[in-house]
């Protein structure tokens, strides 16, 4: 066992040499030499602590939904919350959740106690961790209407900051800006509603989705955020690009903001089916799409 392994496994379960295509929802990705679960914030403070004492590199992970990982192997360590941070606890029309929650799971927990503000995220496949980081969000509402506060790891140190300290905006907020801090959970505040009124929207958004995208593919969602005043689909399906495969990875026919991974994917046919559609938009319309997915261990 060398020494870094050992160290780990005194304060979490430690796996090695894991595909991150096995962690993410794109099903692409190299192996991470070290994959770390910690059960609660002193494991997770400990763990941090060495790694920077010791200038490891390491990513956090939630359900790697928006992430497009290169085929490279990423020697460092994958710091995952899902596993164990996952608890949340309701008090009145508050909810304070573990960043490794699962967004879905909690938007329906919600509901059942009658409260309403996160049908918007009933479809998201990620963790509370991972929609604070993006800001993610759905039919014109984000995570950052129903935050009140987050609770981060940052400089060696547990604190809790306001939401409007964490200038978010459309799919950004101020985490994207500090890659070495850790949102470790959240207050929100919702309001009261109807059980029925709210599964009911809950549902028929349900709907739409499997009517709309390709849920039945490996994805990352969809892959670039709308410009303003236009719609990233629309200038894909005007470039002609519904369908377009390159290896393994394919613009949906479904909904054409997505690709999926048709056939074993490299992250190089994604990547550069990316930036084809990126060329061709730039060059007919004169507009710069910027990539939603996040990129992680590219040169």
């Amino acid at each position: 066992m060398d020494e870094l392994l050992k160290e780990l496994s005194e304060y979490a379960i430690v796996e090695t040499d894991v595909p991150m295509s096995k962690m993410t929802t794109l099903h692409i990705g190299g192996l991470a030499k070290y994959v770390v679960y910690p059960e609660n914030t002193i494991a997770l403070d400990a763990i941090m602590k060495m790694l920077k004492e010791k200038n490891v590199p390491y990513k956090v992970f939630g359900k790697g939904s928006n992430l497009l990982c290169s085929d490279k192997p990423f020697d460092g360590v994958v710091v995952r919350l899902d596993r164990h941070m996952d608890a949340y606890y309701f008090n009145d029309d508050e909810i304070t959740a573990e960043a490794g929650c699962s967004l879905i799971a909690l938007s329906y927990a919600a509901a059942k106690h009658g409260l309403s503000g996160l049908e918007f995220a009933s479809g998201i496949p990620g963790t509370i961790g991972g929609a604070v980081f993006m800001n993610a969000g759905a039919y014109k509402s984000s995570m950052s209407e129903v935050l009140k506060e987050v609770f981060v790891y940052r400089d060696g140190v547990l604190e809790w900051i306001k939401a409007e300290d964490c200038m978010f905006g459309y799919r950004s907020s101020i985490f994207q800006e500090h890659s070495d801090w850790i949102v470790a959970g959240v207050k929100m505040k919702l309001v009261p509603g109807d059980v029925d009124e709210i599964r009911s929207l809950m549902d028929n958004r349900r709907e739409r989705r499997i009517a709309s995208q390709p849920l039945d593919k490996p994805s990352a969602g969809s892959v670039f955020r709308n410009p303003e005043n236009n719609a990233a689909w629309k200038l894909i399906e005007d470039i002609g690009y519904r369908g377009r495969t390159i290896g393994g990875a394919k613009v949906s026919e479904k909904h054409v903001n997505f690709i999926v991974n048709e056939d074993c994917a490299k992250a190089s046919d994604y990547l550069e089916l990316v930036q084809e559609i990126q060329e061709k938009v730039r060059s007919r319309f004169g507009i710069d799409l910027h990539m939603e997915v996040e990129k992680f261990n590219w040169d």
